[in-house]
């Protein structure tokens, strides 16, 4: 297994993974998204967004993590949030969530920050053994 950055020859396995995702979440009718905006916003001159791929022995693409830079205020410093993490289901537990989450903790000595559906509870096991915790008392919100 490897981690590597994704490429703009990766568009297209970068919007299947992010579809694949929106249907595990049972949100496929809520994907968008098109080739178009991948190039854009992650290759673009106005680039907003990276994608780390975790990449199988046999060279298969088993999962992503697409996240962007973040500031603290009061850390003074960088941090990345973590938009998807995903895994494809025949290489889950094998350690390549974890690979990606180290890669991007690597990245920064700020704070990593992310989202979980309540009901995942699979994955709030998985985040819990690596230290993170949520935050208790905000509420997220959404203006579109």
């Amino acid at each position: 297994m490897s981690i590597r950055d994704a490429t703009v020859d990766d568009v297209d396995e970068i919007l299947a993974l992010i579809t694949e995702l929106a249907e595990f979440e049972e949100l496929a009718g809520h994907v968008v998204c098109t080739t178009d905006d991948l190039h854009r916003d992650l290759f673009g001159p106005g680039a907003v967004v990276q994608v780390s791929l975790v990449v199988d022995d046999d060279a298969t693409v088993a999962g992503m993590a697409l996240w962007f830079p973040s500031f603290s205020t009061f850390l003074g410093r960088s941090g990345i949030w973590l938009e998807d993490l995903f895994v494809r289901e025949p290489y889950r537990r094998r350690g390549y969530g974890r690979a990606l989450l180290d890669n991007l903790r690597a990245r920064t000595d700020g704070r990593v920050e992310w989202e979980v559906l309540d009901w995942n509870h699979r994955a709030i096991d998985f985040y819990e053994t690596l230290g993170a915790s949520p935050v208790v008392g905000w509420t997220k919100y959404r203006w579109v």
